[in-house]
């Protein structure tokens, strides 16, 4: 689950022509894939996903709960504060930093755009904790934008299935975007998501079950113990 930029390495690309069909083979069973961030509201989507960096979607939802029961909106985000933050969160990993940056960005949204969760980058990556990456999340689930985020899932199964080889999450970012056919983005950010974290698994991919076997060029297919 861990698996960084430089810590794979590239499997020969796959075939521009294969990639719809690789994609539609691995989303047969979850052809309206959901995130499994638990929310109710754009911005408790966006605070989750902050939430959610180098910690996993379990912990995650386990703590927000309570802070949303506490600070639905940003207004009372802002007024829990950073320290009534932290006491909900303290179980999830660099929660300190979380906390005063959950604060910080209930603030802005409230100062610059009434509360509202903004649809353009420019504006989301201008808040407190939020990056690419997660305004990619963001324009993707709440705004329908054709975004790919790249975790270390993405990252990993760009790399190693040969779909979109790349030696930063930027580069893989760009040739997904680049490879994947326009109808297909929106949705092919969770297929490959969560095809990454449950078959596709960092120290061990599940070859064996994959639906997409057949078009991935990697070449240590794995079979049942």
């Amino acid at each position: 689950m861990n698996t960084k930029p430089g810590e794979i390495t590239p499997s020969k690309p796959m075939k521009k022509a294969d990639v719809p069909l690789f994609l539609t083979a691995i989303a047969a069973g979850n052809p309206d894939p959901r995130t499994e961030l638990d929310y109710a509201t754009p911005f408790q989507l966006l605070v989750a996903v902050v939430l959610s960096a180098q910690t996993t979607d379990v912990a995650v939802n386990k703590v927000t709960p309570g802070l949303f029961t506490a600070a639905p909106d940003p207004a009372g985000m802002a007024a829990l504060g950073a320290a009534g933050i932290g006491e909900k969160i303290r179980t999830i990993g660099l929660w300190q930093a979380k906390a005063k940056n959950v604060e910080l960005l209930a603030r802005q949204l409230l100062e610059r755009h009434g509360g509202d969760v903004p649809g353009e980058r420019e504006a989301l990556e201008a808040l407190a904790g939020v990056g690419r990456k997660t305004a990619n999340v963001v324009l993707n689930e709440v705004f329908g934008q054709p975004t790919m985020a790249v975790d270390t899932h993405i990252f990993r199964l760009g790399n190693r299935t040969g779909i979109a080889p790349g030696a930063t999450p930027r580069a893989v970012e760009d040739a997904l975007v680049k490879r994947i056919p326009q109808s297909m983005l929106k949705p092919a950010h969770l297929w490959l998501i969560l095809h990454g974290r449950y078959v596709c698994r960092a120290r061990k991919p599940e070859c064996w079950r994959c639906e997409g076997a057949a078009w991935c060029t990697y070449k240590g297919k794995t079979r049942p113990s």
